[in-house]
């Protein structure tokens, strides 16, 4: 049968519904609920992380910011502070903005609306169509990547990150195929086959309820679909901080709220000045200094090198500190909200004075 045939489109449906309730997951804690707060948080969490990673920080989220007022109230300081080790800081920052703007211009609700909701910060199509579906039971069409890799094989879309016309043609093939009931089911059903089933390596297709209509399994190219874009050399940068501590606890300076590690605490770049000025301009005496060894750090676009300067200070005198430094102690470096590179680099030095 042709990919747009509506019969293959109903038993792809069909069978996916009937495969979520016998075997999907049901036990998720943000499951069982039409609180669009909670289902919007767990979606933007599970972006580009697993679920086994996300449940600690949903539970320690929403015992901390239980609503969405209480989110939108908060000091941003405070929800990076909960996002720590979560990575992709993007996320909490928006997450932040995006409740401030609900309860500042939306009267603090969501839209049963999915395109309504695809114009908050942060929510893109496929989540505002996740929180259309799982908090208003409304008939709309996801497409992360799990989605997509399940698309691809079933019906071998010739698909390619890169192409605006292959994402256009997947979006078309997601909605055609949306069932007219158990909307819920079908979309749940859709994320289980693609993170537990339909994996990116080492798909288990005998367990798979699509496997006699999937055309990847029938042709044995499951390790080809979806198409994998050529990737690129990165490229290479390096910068130079300042490690400043004395024995009990580290400078940081909070960094501005765009851009690389926006908003969360860091170490200061050391950048045309010496580190007994630095010192000095805070209050400290340098007593030694060492060279560590470099850190690197791999973001979506570029490879970071980080040359390291530890310096051991005395604190001689008050230094005209503006709001954005921060003397941290050592013990509270594994809560602080910190780039996983600094905060790795920092646990690894935690010292007994």
């Amino acid at each position: 049968m042709p990919p747009d045939d509506p019969q293959r489109h109903a038993q792809f449906a069909d069978r996916v519904i009937a495969w979520q309730k016998a075997n999907g997951r049901h036990d998720l804690p943000w499951q069982q609920t039409r609180d669009a707060y909670r289902i919007w948080l767990s979606e933007i969490m599970l972006q580009q992380t697993q679920v086994a990673t996300v449940i600690p920080y949903y539970v320690r989220f929403l015992a901390r910011f239980p609503t969405l007022a209480a989110l939108a109230a908060a000091p941003l300081g405070s929800v990076l502070e909960l996002w720590s080790g979560l990575g992709y800081y993007a996320r909490a920052r928006n997450l932040h903005r995006c409740a401030q703007t609900i309860v500042g211009e939306r009267s603090g609700r969501f839209s049963a609306d999915p395109g309504n909701n695809a114009t908050l910060p942060g929510i893109g199509r496929s989540t505002a169509a996740a929180i259309s579906v799982f908090a208003f039971g409304c008939r709309a069409a996801i497409l992360d990547g799990n989605v997509k890799r399940v698309l691809a094989r079933c019906f071998a879309v010739q698909s390619s990150a890169a192409n605006a016309q292959s994402e256009r043609d997947l979006w078309a093939l997601a909605e055609a195929l949306l069932p007219e009931s158990d909307i819920e089911s079908y979309t749940q059903g859709m994320m289980d086959l693609g993170a537990t089933v339909c994996t990116r390596h080492r798909p288990v297709c005998d367990a798979c309820p699509l496997q006699p209509i999937c055309v990847a399994c029938r042709d044995g190219r499951q390790a080809e679909l979806p198409l994998q874009q050529a990737r690129k050399a990165l490229p290479e940068r390096a910068s130079r901080v300042l490690l400043l501590s004395d024995g009990r606890r580290v400078l940081l300076e909070r960094r501005p709220p765009l851009g690389i590690w926006g908003g969360l605490l860091s170490l200061p770049a050391l950048v045309g000045e010496s580190a007994e000025g630095f010192a000095r301009q805070h209050g400290c005496r340098l007593l030694r200094t060492e060279t560590l060894l470099p850190v690197s750090h791999t973001f979506t676009h570029f490879r970071l090198t980080i040359d390291v300067l530890h310096a051991d200070v005395e604190i001689i005198g008050p230094s005209a500190m503006e709001a954005v430094w921060e003397w941290l102690p050592f013990e509270n470096v594994a809560s602080a909200a910190l780039p996983a590179p600094i905060k790795k680099l920092l646990l690894s030095l935690r010292t007994t004075p």
